[in-house]
């Protein structure tokens, strides 16, 4: 949907997820999420599952303490499995939980969903590449 004030175009940005018919709100999950003891920030967005034919929530998550490489999944894992627990079951994190240093945000401190948005799609580009096999 687009917004037009006099030569200006804002543009609105649709905030919820919609997994299977459900709408899932990012907020709620955050706040969740900043609950949780061993997390100091977080952020969740939308990827969309072929598979499954439908949104995904996934959390991108600042760890308290650095978190080593091999106790990554682990981390993730706990994460998914806590928020599992406090949730219905159409708002479990299904897409993930990915962690990262720091969570884009604007100068006034809005989460900059459109670049974790990219992030996800040069993730997921960087997965297809790996999978796909060399045609000779």
């Amino acid at each position: 949907m687009s917004l037009t004030y006099g030569n200006s175009s804002v543009d609105r940005v649709k905030e919820l997820i919609k997994y299977k018919g459900f709408q899932i709100p990012p907020a709620e999950l955050e706040a969740l999420l900043l609950i949780h003891p061993k997390i100091a920030d977080a952020a969740v967005i939308d990827i969309y599952s072929r598979e499954q034919a439908t949104e995904l929530p996934r959390a991108y998550v600042v760890p308290l303490s650095p978190v080593f490489d091999d106790k990554h999944g682990d981390f993730a894992d706990e994460v998914m499995r806590w928020v599992a627990q406090k949730v219905s079951d159409h708002k479990r994190l299904r897409g993930g939980v990915v962690l990262i240093r720091a969570i884009p945000k604007s100068p006034s401190g809005k989460i900059l969903r459109k670049e974790l948005r990219a992030l996800a799609k040069t993730e997921r580009e960087d997965a297809v590449k790996s999978t796909r096999p060399a045609k000779l």
